[in-house]
């Protein structure tokens, strides 16, 4: 079965580790993703995502295009595997090819500085798809934490500049990720734009309270739109009895999976592994075991076109649409 996955971090770890001075590569490492585990587990495209801590790193527009120049360069030592890929055209090109795509992605809008120039050199650069926040406050938006002030009768959502940015996402073909935005900027995004657009690794907030889930609403709300909601993989977003350090496990993932498809349709979902980005252990190791996740879901009871929609027909028809 076919994959593609909304979200990982491979990139910027790949580079915090080389420049802790050791030797390390895309094609194959330690991690949870390389181009060899991608093959076994029958990749079809992994979203690359440059992740950028605004508190912990100074230079953040500086690092960003430094995870950018690496995926390119790993890219291009692996070219007869994988490609970049910019529309989806070059999906369609790549598969013929029997190759895997790499798509770029940001974690981060706050790199940009709220200045439109550089979301458009950015595009320019590939970036298709880009979260308006982490999990700071920046110029554009207010991340998940921050909730509606009653004291005060105040949204904590996008600001200005976040407006004149989705706005701007639109017209150039930029998806919209709205994984780590907080509650009243998802629904920001929803009444001022007209695509659909994603939160490319965010889990059930009803299965899972954590404040990083999504709502019923907004589940239903980007399922409306024809969106996409890419299920996270972290122990901490699959159930309310698990700490960051417990093991995710298959049967968590499925209940994710199960309920978002009950509540938005089975259209909505899509896979947002979070590789990478995060630091429990996992049931089934890595991306090379990702199959495992399939025989599950065919032994829950899940239809093998339902289970096709989920691992990449949903994402395929995404990509097509706004790509």
């Amino acid at each position: 079965m076919k994959i593609v996955d909304f979200h990982c971090d491979t990139i910027s770890q790949l580079y915090d580790i080389r420049e802790s001075g050791e030797s390390i590569n895309l094609k194959q490492n330690r991690l949870h993703i390389d181009i060899e585990k991608m093959k076994k587990g029958d990749y079809m495209l992994q979203v690359f995502a440059s992740y950028v801590d605004l508190v912990s790193n100074n230079k953040p527009l500086e690092s960003c295009l430094s995870y950018i120049d690496l995926l390119y360069d790993e890219v291009e030592k692996n070219k007869e595997h994988i490609g970049i890929v910019y529309n989806y055209e070059d999906i369609l090109t790549n598969i013929k090819k029997n190759k895997m795509s790499a798509l770029l992605s940001i974690e981060e809008g706050g790199v940009c500085k709220g200045n439109l120039s550089l979301l458009k050199n950015f595009y320019r650069l590939g970036v298709r798809m880009m979260t308006l926040t982490w999990n700071y406050e920046n110029e554009l938006a207010y991340p998940n934490g921050y909730f509606y002030d009653e004291e005060k009768n105040e949204k904590k959502g996008l600001k200005k500049k976040g407006f004149e940015f989705i706005n701007e996402m639109e017209r150039l073909g930029i998806i919209i990720d709205v994984s780590h935005l907080s509650d009243d900027g998802i629904y920001d995004v929803y009444n001022n734009t007209s695509k659909p657009f994603i939160a490319s690794h965010s889990n059930a907030r009803e299965v899972c309270s954590h404040q990083r889930n999504l709502t019923d609403d907004m589940i239903k709300k980007i399922g409306e739109r024809g969106g996409l909601i890419g299920v996270n993989f972290y122990s901490s977003f699959l159930n309310n009895n698990y700490k960051s350090s417990d093991t995710s496990k298959i049967e968590d993932i499925i209940n994710h999976i199960k309920y978002i498809s009950n509540t938005g349709g089975i259209d909505c979902v899509g896979i947002g592994s979070d590789f990478d980005g995060i630091d429990c252990s996992l049931e089934f190791e890595n991306s090379s075991k990702m199959q495992l996740i399939y025989g599950e879901m065919k032994k829950s009871g899940f239809r093998e076109e339902d289970i096709e929609k989920v691992f990449y027909k949903n994402a395929i028809r995404l990509f097509k649409e706004l790509l």
